[in-house]
């Protein structure tokens, strides 16, 4: 089978990337430093444990395994911790994908799949957001994730190194079949947080901000399920063997629900209440983020069926139940 190295591999959306590449026929070989990520996720393939600013380890591993593409996930990701400490975004995302597509170049590996995000457009309230809209990011998470698509550009002439980057928005729910989910430690995600609160694990959740210009005063966001968002990874590397060229997708519902629309929906899947705490905004959020795109739709095909609320949420509480991958 076809080896496709999967940075970050180890951790939430990495880790459901290798199930379905498994499903679909390739060996996804993880690659993960396990800052972030847990060794107990790797299950659909071998395990390269290492750091992508670390050349020498990244050579090491294209001379073993010969990928012949890459799904890209490795990065840091939590919006607050970027705006305290903007360094260590740049230096890990940054640094890190430098090195990488260097290591890549240097093994003929000419195809990546790259994890971006919706942050790249910040804060534009009212606007459709497209894959040809303005970015203008308002945290260093977002601005790492945008010089790395421009980084790719680069590379592409420079190499001829052919790239589709997904910017997604909010992913939820879990494995189906609830052999991987999300966990994260510090937890940030608003679904595990809410579910972690249901079941007594934290005593409640927070709201951050309730004074946003959105009609129930909290942020509103678009939301896909991790299992639509994968498949679409699968629909991009096969983009690439056809050899289609480089593409910007965005992966979104288009559909977007505010934080106390989801902690309804919550309450109304767990049949338990949600207890909650209201407190300040947090900086670097935007007031809404919702997809506008049917690209991915109409060129990969790709349609996020999975992507009710009330599925991610149900899935999402399924694995919750099953227990963490430290316990």
């Amino acid at each position: 089978m076809t080896n496709i190295l999967v940075t970050g591999g180890a951790g939430y959306i990495g880790s459901h990337a290798c199930k379905a590449l498994k499903a679909a026929g390739y060996t996804p070989v993880t690659y993960d430093n396990l800052s972030t990520g847990w060794e107990d996720a790797v299950k659909f393939g071998p395990f390269e444990k290492g750091d992508l600013r670390d050349r020498a380890q990244l050579d090491q591993v294209f001379a073993a395994y010969q990928p012949s593409a890459i799904l890209h996930f490795g990065a840091l990701s939590q919006v607050g911790e970027s705006m305290r400490d903007p360094g260590t975004y740049w230096d890990n995302n940054v640094t890190g994908s430098s090195t990488l597509l260097q290591a890549a170049v240097a093994a003929g590996c000419l195809k990546i799949v790259f994890s971006s995000t919706c942050a790249t457009y910040g804060d534009q309230d009212n606007v459709v957001l497209d894959e040809d809209s303005v970015q203008a990011p308002i945290n260093a998470y977002g601005a790492s994730k945008r010089a790395i698509e421009d980084m790719l550009r680069d590379f592409e002439v420079a190499y001829g190194l052919t790239h589709v980057i997904f910017r997604y928005f909010n992913v939820a729910g879990a494995d189906p079949d609830a052999e991987v989910g999300e966990f994260h430690q510090p937890e940030t995600h608003l679904v595990p947080l809410m579910l972690d609160a249901i079941d007594g694990r934290r005593d409640a959740l927070t709201i951050h901000g309730t004074d946003y210009d959105t009609p129930d005063g909290t942020c509103i966001r678009d939301y896909v399920h991790v299992m639509d968002l994968v498949d679409a990874h699968v629909l991009g590397l096969k983009w690439l063997q056809d050899g289609k060229g480089s593409r910007v997708f965005n992966l979104g519902t288009g559909t977007g629900f505010s934080v106390r629309e989801v902690i309804e929906r919550s309450g109304a899947v767990t049949n338990r209440d949600v207890p909650v705490i209201e407190g300040p905004r947090r900086p670097g959020d935007c007031t809404k983020l919702v997809s506008g795109s049917s690209r991915a739709e109409a060129e990969l095909g790709w349609k996020p069926v999975r992507s009710s609320m009330t599925r991610m949420i149900a899935d999402a509480w399924r694995w919750h139940q099953t227990g963490h991958y430290d316990k």
